[in-house]
């Protein structure tokens, strides 16, 4: 059977930020990769109409799947509707169970924006609720009991929402894929005037360099790393279950306050 490894990221972008290394190097070693956008980007503009920025993003996201052989899963809702709600988790719930990931890389419940934190909650729970026989989801999809393993990539912030460091569970080495990740981010042209705009992002694929070189100094390692804190695995697989650091073994710095 096929391992299968899938990325839920809140906007198009990012993922490319945050989890692309991690995600070449998991294709690599024998996983199908999967790729999905819980938003999809309706508000990452300041001058397209909805109907435009909507298809434009989607076909970014679309093309830096493809780019990187990756599996493209359509979006659930709109930017600032990614509310961890029934809705939206009837919706995600489905697609988790057709993917039947082991692994499921998403971002965590300290970032800075709240569709960020409710992208990686609805991830959680959809993954949680993959057996559950009576639950209530559209499309329906047969319930799955395979062990999985949920990781939460860092903040792009670096911060929580209150200024707190966030420290990484462990660094997975990505010097060898920062080519392939700037040529996805770049995808998404759409972004670097808007970013440039609303965050002061200038040179957007210049920003993502950066994060991955102070990821690689707290590594204390690595050029380049993306960091990643495993999810409580109570309700998702064993308590050592951690496929993603026993895949990349070669490729993985484990910090010592995360040494059981």
């Amino acid at each position: 059977m096929t391992k299968k490894a899938f990325a839920i990221a809140c906007h198009p972008d990012d993922l490319e930020f945050g989890m692309m290394g991690t995600m070449m190097l998991l294709k690599d070693a024998g996983y199908e990769v999967h790729y999905m956008n819980v938003s999809n980007g309706s508000l990452g503009t300041d001058h397209h109409d909805y109907q435009t920025i909507v298809r434009t993003r989607r076909e970014e996201a679309m093309n830096s799947a493809k780019l990187v052989g990756a599996i493209f899963h359509e979006s659930i809702c709109d930017d600032i509707e990614v509310f961890y709600n029934y809705e939206n988790l009837a919706k995600l719930v489905p697609v988790v169970r057709e993917v039947e990931p082991e692994i499921i890389l998403t971002q965590g419940p300290y970032d800075y924006m709240e569709d960020h934190v409710n992208a990686g909650r609805l991830a959680v729970t959809a993954a949680f609720c993959r057996g559950m026989v009576n639950m209530k989801c559209a499309p329906t999809a047969k319930p799955t009991l395979q062990n999985v393993a949920v990781y939460h990539c860092m903040p792009h912030s670096i911060t929580d929402q209150l200024r707190r460091p966030v420290e990484a569970d462990f660094y997975v080495n990505i010097a060898s894929k920062m080519e392939i990740k700037r040529q996805a981010l770049g995808c998404h042209k759409s972004q670097k005037e808007w970013l440039d705009i609303s965050q002061g992002m200038d040179a957007y694929i210049k920003d993502m360099e950066n994060r991955a070189a102070i990821f690689g100094k707290q590594s204390g390692v690595f050029e380049f790393a993306e960091g990643w804190v495993q999810h409580n695995p109570l309700g998702f697989g064993p308590e050592d279950f951690n496929p993603l650091a026993v895949a990349l073994k070669d490729f993985v710095k484990l910090m010592p306050h995360a040494i059981r």
